[in-house]
């Protein structure tokens, strides 16, 4: 698969998730393997008026690439102005959000509230392709909901005129958000369907390695991304890259090294943003971590409310020892 001049064999992607995928979880994430990675996603609106920490998220490491930054919006200006000024932080490729599910963002027309005006749609692409040098690519979805399907084969047919170099579908309605199964069977139409030659990347219920060699295999798609299934379990690249490259199944973690990888994951958040917004980004991962560990919940709770680094890694060590 192609972005820009790299050329990846298979590329699984790491999802852009807000309020997760920062520097430091996308840095953990490509020591176990990940192909590509995406930035959490970047408001237009908040870009163009220079908001600070807005500013921020589009910050990234060279040892990173390759890398895209995601923006959103409604508006067609702001749009491709906000395009143009992540060109000048010079990412691998820029990628559309028209996929996000959340109402917030829907109510707005922006993320998935763009399958509601697909020529919108497809103009505010073609707009922005043409005014970036830079690669561009789009994420959405399979449509709003179950009785207003769109036609997804024309949908990815009109992409394909504006010029991106790949696309991304969750396999979901907009509806389903983030429950139900994805419906896979999409792609089976779209590899029959002769007029489309745009790289598919896949994303919806992998998590694990067999499931994704499924997907390259069976469904035939150009990569696969890897979202909510990596949270607190970034080595689940490892376990896709061992898949797919025949190797052995690569076994379960222990508790223990989860532990490691938690601790590892709190120190490169501390060393980024500091100890209090470091310690407390890191509660969501800890959750994820150690989900389903029996007798938990007055640990759980103790790991959830500490705002001391040390006291946190404190923590984790009685974890390794006494949860095993």
């Amino acid at each position: 698969m192609q972005i820009g001049k790299i050329n990846i064999k298979k590329p699984v992607f790491l999802a852009p998730m807000e309020d997760v995928t920062d520097i430091p979880f996308r840095r953990l994430c490509k020591s176990f393997g990940a192909d590509v990675l995406t930035t959490e996603f970047v408001s237009s609106d908040a870009l163009v008026r220079n908001v600070k920490r807005t500013i921020s998220k589009m910050a990234f490491m060279e040892d990173e690439r390759p890398i895209g930054i995601q923006i959103y919006g409604h508006d067609i200006s702001t749009m491709i102005e906000a395009a143009k000024i992540v060109e000048e932080q010079k990412p691998d490729f820029i990628d559309l959000n028209f996929g996000c599910p959340v109402k917030k963002v829907v109510r707005r027309g922006a993320g998935a509230g763009m399958l509601r005006d697909i020529p919108k749609m497809i103009e505010m692409t073609t707009k922005i392709v043409r005014s970036v040098s830079l690669p561009v690519s789009a994420k959405t979805r399979i449509g709003w909901d179950d009785s207003s399907m769109i036609n997804l084969t024309d949908m990815i047919k009109k992409f394909q005129d504006t010029g991106i170099q790949f696309l991304t579908l969750h396999f979901r309605t907009r509806q389903q958000m983030y429950t139900g199964k994805a419906d896979w069977s999409w792609m089976e139409k779209i590899n029959t369907n002769i007029g489309i030659s745009l790289p598919i990347v896949g994303n919806g219920d992998i998590i694990n390695g067999l499931f994704a060699k499924e997907k390259f295999d069976y469904y035939n798609v150009s990569g696969i991304m890897i979202g909510r299934a990596s949270i607190g379990n970034p080595w689940i690249f490892k376990t896709i890259k061992a898949e797919l490259n025949g190797e052995s199944q690569v076994r379960i973690p222990t508790l223990k090294e989860k532990v490691a990888v938690a601790i590892k994951h709190l120190e490169n958040n501390v060393a980024y943003y500091g100890e209090h917004i470091g310690v407390k980004l890191m509660r969501r991962h800890f959750v994820q971590y150690f989900k389903g560990i029996p007798n938990f919940r007055q640990t759980k709770i103790k790991l959830l409310t500490s705002n001391d680094a040390e006291e946190n890694k404190s923590i984790l060590q009685f974890i390794a020892n006494n949860y095993d």
